[in-house]
């Protein structure tokens, strides 16, 4: 009996003297992101209808299918970041007679397709240094596509662009990269211009 009480005090000495470090918890972090420095080529796409600065980190990709079809033709491209893990999709649309208001709206709904995912959807309006109109879309929270716009010269041109991270979107994380795209995205759209 007396080596269980010896055993029993030894336990509860050892058991009350091993816990005495505080315990304090990790902070939550992100792995550090390398943006690249800025840096653009004035004019970088060729046979497309229209033209625009492209940031050198960019990878230009015309070879763009679209339900099994070619979209080349067409003016569709792709530019790949792909340091970033990003890609913004680019479709063109020859404006035909009265179908403006078709092609608006579409661009205003598939910006109110990420609204089940988005906090805030925010449309502002714009006038490129050219002439040229257009909007611009933020979407907020964890959606798919933190940035969509279109821009057109209101009579034969329709361009629409939409900014996709291929990872799962997370606000947080991705926000510094947001940020940097969207001055990408600012630049692209000044220095826009259609070639015809």
């Amino acid at each position: 009996m007396y080596k269980f009480f010896f055993i029993l005090s030894v336990l509860v000495v050892l058991g009350s003297t091993a816990c005495n470090s505080r315990f304090t918890p990790k902070a939550t972090g992100y792995p550090a992101i390398t943006l690249p420095k800025k840096q653009y080529l004035p004019n970088a796409v060729n046979d497309l209808p229209y033209a625009f600065d492209i940031p050198s980190y960019a990878v230009v990709d015309t070879k763009v299918a679209y339900n099994g079809i070619d979209q080349q033709k067409n003016g569709w491209m792709n530019l790949q970041f792909p340091s970033l893990n990003a890609t913004l999709y680019i479709s063109y649309n020859a404006v035909q007679k009265d179908k403006l208001d078709v092609l608006v709206r579409d661009a205003y709904n598939f910006a109110n397709n990420h609204s089940n995912k988005a906090s805030f959807i925010e449309d502002s309006a714009f006038e490129t240094p050219e002439g040229l109109k257009g909007v611009f879309f933020h979407l907020g929270g964890d959606v798919a596509s933190p940035y969509q716009f279109f821009i057109t010269d209101s009579s034969r041109h329709f361009l629409r662009g939409a900014l996709y991270f291929d990872t799962t979107p997370n606000a947080d994380s991705l926000a510094p990269v947001i940020d940097f795209l969207y001055q990408d995205l600012k630049q692209l759209v000044n220095t826009f211009h259609w070639k015809s």
